[in-house]
């Protein structure tokens, strides 16, 4: 009887080590991927104080209200034309400050590539 018992503890420490290193491997992997978040999290925050420092300095104060207004609305659009706007800096083809005219020409050209709708009245 006891043999009995001596084996189905060895079994039962067995599968308690099992679950408990099965445990261990989940919070090691949980910690991990909370850490990648953290650094995306962080470097995207700081692409984004990047770009507002810049946009500080390529635009004027009117084409950054509109920019602004446009953040509000559309924030996808918004961070493409910062992008833009700070990779054509970059080479050297902008003119700053950009005037409000300046950027409606950039906010319609980025823009152009959505899909038209015109209402047909019969």
């Amino acid at each position: 009887m006891s043999e009995v018992m001596s084996a189905n503890d060895d079994e039962l420490d067995r599968l308690r080590a099992a679950r408990k290193a099965e445990i261990q491997q989940q919070l090691e992997s949980q910690a991990e991927q909370q850490m990648q978040s953290e650094v995306q999290g962080q470097a995207q925050s700081q692409e984004l104080s990047a770009l507002s420092e810049a946009m500080k300095i390529i635009l004027a104060p009117e084409a950054r209200q509109r920019l602004a207004a446009v953040e509000m609305t559309r924030e996808d659009v918004a961070l493409g034309v910062k992008r833009h706007l700070v990779n054509l800096h970059q080479q050297g083809r902008l003119e700053i400050p950009i005037n409000d005219e300046t950027l409606k020409a950039v906010l319609a050209q980025l823009s152009s590539t959505r899909r038209e709708s015109t209402v047909r009245r019969i």
